[in-house]
C-alpha cells in the first residue's frame, strides 16, 4: 500500500517550500511523507468511513507548498487517491469471495462481534439495524 503514498510524495516533493521562519525543508518533507502514509493506511483499513481522503490529505499538507503549486498538488493527490481507492476495492472484492467475514459491529463490552453476517450484508441478525440503507436513484 505504501506505493501509493510514495507515488504522491515523489510527485510533490520538489514543490515543498515551507516558510523559512517555521520549519526546515527536510522536516517539511518528512511531515508530508508521513501524512501521505497515514492517509493511505487509513484508506486501506476502513475505506467506507473515509469519505474524502484527497481533501483531508491536502488540508493537512497544503501549508508546505507555495500557493502557485497547490492546484497541481491537489490534483496529484486526488488522482493517486482515486487509483488507490479502486485498488483497495478490488482487493476487498477479491478477498471477500468465499471468505467468512465476521459481523462489523462491536459488543457492549467493546469487543468485535463474532457472529456471521446475513447473506450479502455486513451485520449479523442482532446488529442488522446498523446496516446503512441503500439509496436508489
Amino acid at each position: 500500500m505504501y506505493r501509493f503514498s510514495r507515488q504522491i510524495f515523489m510527485q510533490v516533493k520538489d514543490a515543498i517550500d515551507p516558510h523559512p521562519d517555521t520549519i526546515p525543508a527536510a522536516e517539511a518533507r518528512r511531515r508530508v511523507l508521513r501524512a501521505c502514509e497515514d492517509t493511505i493506511e487509513r484508506l486501506a483499513k476502513d475505506p467506507r468511513y473515509f469519505p474524502k481522503p484527497a481533501r483531508t490529505l491536502f488540508q493537512e499538507i497544503r501549508f508546505y507548498f507555495p500557493i502557485t503549486e497547490q492546484a497541481r498538488v491537489y490534483f496529484t493527490i486526488e488522482k493517486t487517491i482515486k487509483i488507490a481507492h479502486q485498488f483497495i476495492q478490488d482487493e476487498i472484492e477479491r478477498s471477500g469471495e468465499g471468505a467468512s467475514v465476521p459481523c462489523r459491529a462491536t459488543t457492549r463490552k467493546g469487543k468485535p462481534c463474532q457472529r456471521t453476517p446475513l447473506p450479502g450484508k455486513e451485520y449479523c441478525p442482532s446488529h442488522q439495524h446498523l446496516e446503512e440503507p441503500v439509496l436508489v436513484a
